[in-house]
């Protein structure tokens, strides 16, 4: 007689130990780590790259119309423009590995400290966009899932259509006229420290944070309600709910973590999204984040500043997304197992 597949989760068999979990995971982990630091070295080739093929003259820029050429040469000596473009690289990118992004061609300020004042905000608005996001996508999805089918299933379905395809500036600007001009409820633009004060933080950046991250919420509510709707049409579900398991204590107790792993990955490839959209959300809500301190030096033609910003902002892109590839591998059984058999070969 014909037995119903059960899930592993169900069976009860016994726990891997967390050291084993780590050792079979191991590999994939260190092909991730090696992965990410070749396409960190090919990001800093091409943001130094574009940097040197720009055409400006900061030299003349900074003496003004008056300079004569020997002042040109001379400051430009002083900037090292006038060394090769390789050995140029090197020595920017040794000093960046030790902290040393440059100084300013204009105010002479360092490049980090224009960074440190500006990161914090860019990493406050996008934790909490991340937070709001994995939270409202994770509800919504959750909720269409278990009502699949239902009214409240297509209601989230055509408001996630919908958000999927607006841009974080334009869910901006009607949040502004909803909650900001007509509602009168949020600043509409605007920036305190969370050391400052944690509320009026919250107040400024629930705005900036809810336009990044309603996009984000929608792609994470699409694809868990999908991955659970599968999984609670697979034979081990459905036997565990015809041997008296209740439904709720399958989708949370067993499905519920089959999802995680593709959930991660819509998260993962969300982080590029959030750092794109900082730009315009950063104008539109007047914040003083990294993504202003590029445009404006990019508009003065302050190289040093942009390379150390896009260098900055591709580290913490590629950072974020190393943690949630490496949770994947942890969390994914399936990958495990791979790199065990692989190990054991």
């Amino acid at each position: 007689m014909a037995t119903a597949t059960t899930s592993p989760a169900l069976t009860r068999s016994p726990a891997r130990p967390a050291s084993g979990r780590l050792l079979a995971a191991a590999a994939p982990l260190g092909r991730l780590v090696l992965t990410t630091g070749v396409v960190l070295f090919l990001a800093s080739v091409i943001t130094f790259g574009l940097g040197a093929l720009s055409k400006s003259n900061p030299a003349a820029a900074v003496l003004g119309e008056t300079a004569t050429a020997k002042d040109i040469a001379t400051l430009n000596h002083q900037f090292g423009l006038d060394r090769p473009l390789v050995p140029r690289y090197l020595a920017w990118l040794g000093d960046a590995l030790h902290g040393d992004l440059g100084r300013s061609w204009f105010t002479t300020v360092p490049v980090s400290s224009s960074v440190r004042q500006a990161l914090p905000v860019d990493l406050s608005i996008a934790a909490l966009a991340l937070v709001l996001a994995v939270g409202i996508g994770t509800a919504a999805g959750i909720g269409a899932a278990v009502r699949a089918g239902g009214l409240f299933d297509r209601a989230v379905t055509v408001v996630c259509s919908v958000l999927a395809t607006l841009p974080p500036f334009v869910i901006g600007i009607g949040l502004i006229v909803l909650l900001s001009v007509k509602a009168r409820l949020l600043p509409a633009g605007g920036y305190v420290s969370f050391g400052s004060d944690p509320v009026q933080w919250l107040r400024f950046s629930i705005l900036p944070a809810l336009a990044l991250s309603l996009e984000v919420a929608a792609n994470i509510a699409r694809q868990l309600r999908t991955t659970l709707v599968a999984a609670l049409e697979e034979n081990y579900a459905v036997g565990a709910q015809m041997r008296g398991y209740s439904r709720r204590r399958v989708l949370f107790g067993h499905v519920l973590r089959n999802a995680v792993a593709p959930t991660l990955a819509v998260i993962g490839m969300a982080l590029p999204l959030i750092v794109g959209g900082a730009v315009m959300t950063e104008k539109l809500f007047n914040l003083p984040g990294i993504a202003q301190l590029a445009l404006q030096s990019a508009q003065r033609g302050d190289v040093p500043v942009v390379l150390g910003t896009l260098l900055i902002t591709a580290v913490l892109v590629l950072a974020g997304s190393l943690v949630i590839n490496a949770a994947q591998v942890l969390l994914d059984p399936a990958a495990r197992r791979g790199a065990a058999s692989g190990s054991r070969a």
